[in-house]
């Protein structure tokens, strides 16, 4: 890739012409490489390819779950004209592959943590323990992403809980499991909660809440990254019991025939049941916008 810089610094009409030579040794290899690369140039093809590749590595390091296809289809949203078997082949030579392939067990091994845990506590025992606590809105969010199955294929849903009330402050819906998924839910939770500064927003290691995507929507909104254990299932119950919810109460109740009837009956129990109906213990038979109400008015009363 040098040898270009080579050429240009030896021709005659630059202002400042370096012989073959000297820039040679300065680089660091030899004027024999660099005539070999004259006489036979690299190809528009290898130029094209190295693009492709270098592309590839971006998305790829962006998403680790991804592999050739959904690379392919990133890349065509991109403007790249190019077919799946083209871009397999250079996955291949690059071993640019999804971490879930070629996995030696049913479960895929958690990535490193981008964020420290920030919710763990150790008891008088030694032993790390979580408290999931606020004493008010917008200071601890949970997040996690389930997925459903339909006719049309699986429907993912990332969502956003704040522990304070347990209201739903933000969730994305989409048929594939991407890091877009999870921005999008912090999107949501960020503009229906007035643009919070602190908050600390608790997953675990999926990829999506790894990619640079998200790690980068935290820093913009000023928001606090959190990461769970490996194999620590405790570490987001709370998450689990409202997925739990939603698989009793919708999921389990039919069959789906398409992604858009389920979206549909997701966002209408979300919104309607849970948020303004379903009344909780932990909220003093409670829903969460009846709980946030009244607090909020207690605190402008006392105020």
């Amino acid at each position: 890739m040098m040898y270009p810089l080579v050429r240009d610094l030896a021709d005659t009409t630059a202002p400042v012409r370096v012989p073959v030579a000297v820039t040679c040794r300065v680089l660091g290899f030899s004027k024999q490489g660099y005539y070999a690369w004259v006489a036979n140039p690299v190809s528009d093809r290898d130029w094209g390819e190295a693009h492709l590749i270098n592309a590839a590595y971006d998305v790829h390091h962006d998403d680790p779950a991804f592999g050739y296809r959904l690379i392919s289809d990133e890349l065509a949203e991109q403007g790249f004209v190019l077919s799946e078997r083209r871009v397999w082949r250079l996955c291949s030579q690059q071993g640019l592959w999804s971490v879930f392939a070629k996995r030696k067990s049913k479960r895929p091994r958690p990535g490193p943590p981008v964020h420290d845990d920030l919710c763990a506590v150790t008891d008088e025992h030694g032993r790390i323990r979580h408290e999931f606590t606020a004493d008010g809105p917008n200071e601890l969010w949970l997040t996690d992403i389930t997925e459903h199955k339909t006719a049309e294929g699986k429907l993912y849903l990332c969502a956003i809980k704040d522990v304070y009330s347990n209201r739903i402050v933000g969730y994305s819906i989409d048929s594939r499991m991407k890091a877009r998924l999870a921005v999008d839910a912090l999107t949501m939770a960020v503009t229906h909660r007035g643009n919070p500064r602190g908050v600390i927003v608790h997953s675990d290691r999926g990829s999506q809440f790894r990619a640079r995507k998200y790690v980068r929507a935290l820093r913009q909104h000023k928001l606090h990254g959190s990461m769970g254990r490996v194999g620590a299932c405790g570490d987001n119950a709370a998450m689990e019991s409202f997925f739990a919810l939603l698989q009793k109460n919708v999921l389990d109740r039919q069959k789906w025939t398409t992604r858009e009837e389920l979206r549909r009956a997701m966002i209408t129990w979300i919104e309607r049941t849970y948020h303004r109906r379903r009344r909780q213990r932990g909220l003093g038979k409670l829903t969460p916008i009846e709980f946030e109400t009244i607090m909020r008015t207690d605190v402008a009363l006392a105020a």
